[in-house]
């Protein structure tokens, strides 16, 4: 007769206060967001991860995206439509759909949409924390194809000085302008 012993495991137990999350950009519960033109869907919050990681769905229009800057976490992005222009310590890289793109820690980087056409890609940060700067620093719209809202002069110097007051809080430095 053959017995079945099992070792005590060495991973933490299962914490029954953490659910199951299951999202899409069209659903009620996430919060869509406009910065710099562009809009983030946020599927997955650190909130929902313990902090482990954040889930956000992209819509950058031509021309868009952010600023040369760098950070203290991964940040990981999947295109899943059109064609993006990643530039990574000065480099540039074109990016299409299907391709996934490991930005790592600390690195200076931006990305820009030099396509003509709109990009889509899902973008993940590790540890979480990104989806509360870009919610703190853009402007709350009702959905994934929203128009962005038409922001003066003023408006728009605003929601800079936020960005760059909040980013020290956030592990993020805004850097001089590439011009790439």
């Amino acid at each position: 007769m053959t017995s079945s012993t099992s070792s005590p495991s060495t991973l933490p137990d299962d914490d029954p206060q953490r659910e199951l999350v299951v999202t899409s950009p069209e659903s009620d519960a996430v919060s869509h967001i406009s910065l710099a033109g562009n809009t983030y869907s946020i599927l997955v919050t650190g909130q929902q991860t313990a902090g482990r990681y954040c889930l956000i769905d992209m819509r950058v229009p031509a021309g868009g995206g952010p600023p040369l800057h760098r950070h203290n976490f991964e940040e990981m992005f999947t295109i899943l439509e059109g064609e993006v222009d990643f530039v990574f310590r000065g480099n540039v890289q074109t990016v299409s759909a299907g391709s996934t793109v490991n930005i790592p820690a600390n690195a200076p980087h931006h990305f820009r949409n030099n396509s003509g056409n709109p990009v889509r890609m899902l973008c993940m940060c590790t540890p979480a924390g990104q989806e509360e700067y870009f919610t703190l620093c853009g402007d709350a719209v009702d959905g994934p194809t929203s128009a962005p809202p038409e922001l003066n002069d003023e408006e728009l110097a605003e929601r800079r000085e936020i960005a760059v007051r909040l980013a020290p809080q956030y592990a993020t430095e805004q850097l001089p302008d590439d011009g790439l």
